[in-house]
């Protein structure tokens, strides 16, 4: 299997099953630091927090996640703000984790370490 970030996201409009916990897991041994966690509908996702020397920092690492998210056509849920820039990311249309998932979390951390 290549490595999740030299994998492409491919579109996903439903009509297959988010992975389950023991696939979830599987892939999580393969992206550096990032959370599996469960909201209040019990939906899985992935969550971590960078953190920056200042607010530019922060909105430089977002705006370069977004020019990832827009070429993978798969888009995350982001807060940020002084120091600190929140990613979670899920495929919404299967309420749950994919592939995909794993393979954006894999990109946004090649741009921390660029």
């Amino acid at each position: 299997m290549s490595e999740l970030k030299d994998k492409k996201c491919l579109p996903c409009e439903g009509g297959v099953s988010a992975f389950d916990i023991s696939e979830i897991h599987k892939y999580q041994k393969k992206v550096d630091g990032w959370e599996v966690i469960k909201n209040e509908r019990e939906i899985f996702s992935l969550e971590k927090t960078f953190k920056f020397k200042n607010f530019i920092a922060s909105q430089n690492f977002v705006n370069n996640v977004g020019k990832i998210s827009e070429e993978e056509s798969h888009h995350p849920d982001i807060t940020f703000g002084w120091g600190y820039a929140k990613i979670n990311i899920s495929t919404h249309a299967i309420e749950g984790l994919s592939e995909n998932d794993f393979i954006l979390a894999a990109k946004i951390d090649q741009i921390t370490s660029v």
